[in-house]
């Protein structure tokens, strides 16, 4: 295998997780939605007077929103890049 290859093949492993990734993110943000309706559904059918139905749309939207986070790279493109400009630097520097 050449080096090229290689290169192409990590890549492609790259993209084929970035796409399960997003599928999963995608799947977890329609279950919200759909799910959390039905919810409040049931809690207005059974009994309104305490609404239960809060504690799991944001005990759930904090676990979507941290889901969002690691799938759009919140954390993962700040350090590829920071490690560039150090490895940049430390070259210019030499």
């Amino acid at each position: 295998m050449h080096f090229d290859e290689k290169k192409l093949n990590k890549k492609y492993l790259k993209a084929q997780k970035r796409v399960e990734d997003l599928k999963g993110f995608y799947s977890h943000l329609i279950s919200y939605i759909v799910i959390m309706p039905f919810l409040i559904y049931v809690n207005y059918v059974t009994y309104w007077e305490f609404k239960w139905f809060w504690f799991t749309l944001f005990g759930w939207g904090i676990g979507l929103v941290i889901h969002g986070f690691m799938t759009f790279g919140y954390n993962s493109n700040w350090e590829e890049r920071k490690i560039k400009e150090f490895m940049e630097k430390d070259n210019n520097i030499k």
